[in-house]
This record gives structure tokens, C-alpha cells and sequence, in this order.
């Protein structure tokens, strides 16, 4: 059975055209929340813009894919290994008797094979999951969260539990986005971890920022302009060329600008997928905080909520009076005498 868990393993990174060891380590280079700060106004603490970088399970956030994923873990391992051991304490098993690498690379091959499922467009069960990791089961949710957070922070991707009886994930892009940055029949990575991450920089930024103010957080993130990045490429072309094709974002010189300046607005492809809230959301968990904490930009959010909301209201009551006075116009099917 190792032998063939390890072929699969292979399998997966070859079909990506990926290595584990560096998948894992352009994770932890990548990984948003370990190193970004935002502009805006952060209320709290003088650090409250600062993330921590999330450390093993309790820095999580709990959610009902995480407890659904613990329980459906436990009842494909086995219900009991030697019914708890006379007493044994009934804690999760401790991380810390486990080599850090053997729990990083453990992250990267599920990373990995989340990522291809992704591509393949197929569901994912726990039983595939629990096969990836098998030498660390005991460990699984510790890997499973970690690897579910990279694929947010990183790639824009949620893990999604989409059949509670059978135990199927779906594997969807964040915040209501519909492109991931990968061109048609393309064999590649998704990359809407950095659209969504330059989406909320223009947004905390009064809703444009120049290239330069663009650039200053990528690079905290190890997103260079001149060089080619591990997962997403060629970061220039991507940002302004890519992006701006798919009506994600506006580039455009900052009007009166000496020397010439661009900037980056969003497009009307971000408008009508997502929302302000949305974004603020996601860097708020980027940041280990609430959306509130940003209060500026969290009220005007808001306002857009109500703004978005009221505009749906007015175009079903525009509808339906369409169709009411349509179906008055049409002449009577009975004929009078």
C-alpha cells in the first residue's frame, strides 16, 4: 500500500508539474498572512493591521467544514485504536511530537492534490484526503486546515464540504469570482489569490492605487515585478495584461502625473462578480482581524451592501411590471358578439 501512496503522490505532482518539497516551500514565501499589512484605517492596538501567521489548528477559525471534516475523518480511520487506551486523555495527538517537515510536506502533497482535482474539475472525498496523508492520520485535521488555508490565502479557493452523507468536497473560487487566471486548456496553477489581493489593496486605497502602491505589498509577499514567480508566472504580464483583458481591473495613467504614473482601478467584471464586503472580508482574515477594524472602508462596504441591495429590489419591480403591463397588452383570446 506504500508503495502505491507514494506512485499516486508522484502521479499528482507530475501531472501539475510541480515538486512537493517546493510547493511548499513558494507556499510559505507566498503565504499572505504570515507577512501583509494593509493600508487603511485599522483601529485597536498600534499593530491591529499586523496578521500573526497562523500556527497549527487553534489559530483557525472554526467553521462547519472543519468540524464535519473532523468527524468524518475519525469514521474513516477507524472508531477506536484500542478504545482510547485506559484513560488516555481524549485531546487531539500533539503536533509537537511530529517533525515540522514531516507535517509541512504532509500540507503540500494535499496542497498539491487539492490543486489537480481542482484543474480536473472533480470532487474530492474524505477517503482521497485521509489516502494522501495516511502516515499522519492521526494528524489529519491539523493538515487539512493548514492545507485548506493555503489554498484560500494563496490561490483564492475554498474548500467546500458539498455532500454531507457521502463526505465530498468541492474545491470553488472565493468571493463570487468566475476567472482563475488560467487560460483555456491551460496546464498551470490557479491565480486568484492575487487578483482578490490587489483587488482589496485598490479598495483600501479609496478605490484606485498607483503601480507603485501595487508592487510595495506584492513584494512583501515575494511577488516581484522582474522576476518569475514560482506559482503565478510572470507577475507583470498577469497583473497588466491578463487581468485587465478579463475586465477584472482598469490600468491607466494617473491623470496629470510627473513623471507618468499608472494606477489600478477595478473593473466592471470585479463590480458585478463580487462586492466590497467580500474583499474586506478576505483581507480581514488575511490580517487576523474583523472587517470592522478597518471602520473607513468597512462603512463603506456597507454602504454598498444597501446600494447593491436596493438596485436588485428596483430591477424586480421593474420586471415585474414589464410583465404585467405585457400580459395586459395581449388581446383577448374570447371574442364578443
Amino acid at each position: 500500500m506504500a508503495f502505491r501512496q507514494n506512485n499516486a503522490q508522484c502521479s499528482h505532482s507530475e501531472m501539475l508539474g510541480l515538486d512537493v518539497a517546493q510547493v511548499s516551500q513558494a507556499l510559505e514565501e507566498t503565504h499572505l498572512s504570515s507577512r501583509l499589512t494593509m493600508p487603511g484605517n485599522s483601529k485597536g492596538a498600534p499593530d491591529a493591521g499586523i496578521p500573526s501567521a497562523p500556527e497549527g489548528v487553534q489559530s483557525f477559525p472554526s467553521s462547519s467544514t472543519a468540524v464535519r471534516a473532523n468527524s468524518s475523518s475519525k469514521s474513516y480511520a477507524g472508531s477506536s485504536n484500542q478504545e482510547e487506551k485506559d484513560g488516555a486523555s481524549q485531546a487531539g495527538p500533539d503536533a509537537r511530537n511530529v517533525p515540522i517537515d514531516a507535517l509541512d510536506k504532509n500540507v503540500g502533497l494535499l496542497v498539491n492534490f487539492l490543486l489537480l482535482k481542482y484543474q480536473m474539475k472533480e470532487p474530492v472525498t474524505m477517503a482521497d484526503m485521509l489516502s494522501i496523508t495516511k502516515e499522519y492520520k492521526d494528524h489529519f485535521i491539523e493538515i487539512f486546515l493548514r492545507a485548506s488555508e493555503r489554498l484560500e490565502m494563496v490561490f483564492g479557493l475554498d474548500v467546500k464540504e458539498v455532500d454531507p452523507i457521502n463526505h465530498y468536497y468541492g474545491i470553488l473560487i472565493k468571493i463570487g469570482l468566475t476567472y482563475d487566471g488560467m487560460l483555456h486548456g491551460e496546464k498551470g496553477i490557479p491565480k486568484t489569490g492575487i487578483l482578490i489581493l490587489i483587488l482589496g489593496v485598490i479598495f483600501m486605497n479609496g478605490n484606485r492605487a498607483t503601480e507603485d502602491e501595487i508592487w510595495e505589498v506584492l513584494n512583501l509577499t515575494g511577488i516581484y515585478s522582474e522576476r518569475k514567480h514560482f506559482i503565478f508566472g510572470e507577475a507583470r504580464e498577469l497583473i497588466t495584461k491578463v487581468f485587465v483583458e478579463e475586465n477584472y481591473l482598469k490600468y491607466q495613467q494617473v491623470a496629470n502625473s510627473d513623471p507618468v504614473q499608472f494606477e489600478f482601478l477595478w473593473g466592471p467584471r470585479a463590480h458585478a462578480e463580487t462586492t466590497k464586503m467580500q474583499v474586506l472580508e478576505f483581507l480581514a482574515k488575511v490580517n487576523g482581524t474583523d472587517p470592522s477594524s478597518f471602520p473607513s472602508q468597512y462603512e463603506e462596504a456597507l454602504q454598498d451592501e444597501a446600494e447593491r441591495a436596493h438596485a436588485r429590489i428596483s430591477a424586480r419591480a421593474v420586471s415585474s411590471s414589464m410583465a404585467t403591463a405585457s400580459f395586459s397588452a395581449k388581446p383577448s383570446s374570447f371574442s364578443h358578439t
